[in-house]
């Protein structure tokens, strides 16, 4: 019976005992398979959470470790990436239910697929950019390219991650300024804390000076790491090479643990700047080539 008819029959004035008698059948049939419907969308929901959550552990937890990363900043990825693919989820059987459940009442759903798919090219032109940054802020979180607490330069801007959702990347600068990034425009991410840092340090010597330098520099290196929280591994001398006219470079390089590479890298300039003052060897600073 067509729902038309079944309407009509019920508001002919007809006596609702004998109406219930005639369509009771027709009823309890429609009614178990809509409460079958609801079951089995609400388990495919279930189901796909309990196997997101297990399929999404065991890569997150490797790229934990490869990064050295508490398990905070872990657990709150996880929820990040997890919320992000079941409201996606969500909305597919959102659509999915109503499908199956307008076709159950017997619902001609063709013009309204009709109508909803010309709204949906509408709003699919007018939200290209919120598709994009949901779509690229996915795979930041699935890659793992930066986490809340990184030192990043993104969108030509740098700054630590204080926030990222699939949407956004909100930064806060050395000036303490919050910066909302939009996911879309990260087209390059450079992580400067990608776990254990290198702690790097260059000075340049007169060419006269240079094997005392780095005898200095040596030692210099050996009281920092017994001195100095966050060092992983004692600065080496990485690298000595000519620059301009008679000067030469030296390359000092070493290990810092997770968020002190800055640290260490001060405090081994301080303690540079101090001996060489104190041994009379003139030197100076140089940034990375």
């Amino acid at each position: 019976m067509s729902p038309a008819v079944f309407l009509l029959d019920v508001t002919s004035g007809s006596d609702w005992s004998g109406w219930f008698e005639r369509h009771s059948d027709q009823i309890v049939s429609h009614a178990t398979r809509i409460a079958i419907i609801l079951v089995l969308l609400f388990g495919m929901s279930r189901v796909f959470r309990v196997v997101l959550a297990r399929a999404l552990r065991p890569a997150i937890s490797r790229a934990a470790t490869a990064r050295a990363e508490d398990p905070s900043a872990r657990a709150r990825r996880a929820r990040a990436l997890s919320s992000t693919l079941n409201w996606a989820f969500g909305i597919f059987l959102v659509f999915l239910g109503a499908g199956l459940l307008l076709a159950e009442i017997e619902v001609d759903v063709s013009a309204l697929i009709a109508g909803v798919g010309v709204v949906g090219i509408a709003l699919g032109l007018g939200a290209q950019t919120l598709v994009k940054d949901v779509i690229n802020g996915m795979f930041i979180l699935i890659e793992d390219q930066y986490a809340v607490g990184d030192q990043v330069t993104i969108a030509g801007l740098s700054g630590e991650v204080v926030e990222i959702n699939p949407r956004r990347t909100v930064l806060r600068d050395r000036d303490g300024s919050l910066h909302s990034v939009p996911n879309s425009t990260v087209t390059t991410a450079t992580n400067r804390t990608p776990g254990l840092g290198r702690a790097r340090v260059e000075i340049v010597v007169a060419f006269r000076d240079a094997d005392h330098a780095a005898r200095l520099a040596a030692e210099v290196a050996q009281e920092l790491a017994s001195g100095t929280p966050g060092v992983t591994n004692t600065p080496q001398l990485a690298d000595r090479s000519m620059v301009g006219d008679g000067d030469v470079r030296l390359v000092l390089v070493g290990g810092a643990a997770p968020g002190m590479r800055w640290d260490v890298e001060f405090d081994l300039r301080r303690r540079l700047k101090r001996r060489f003052d104190i041994e009379h060897v003139e030197m100076r600073f140089s940034s990375p080539p």
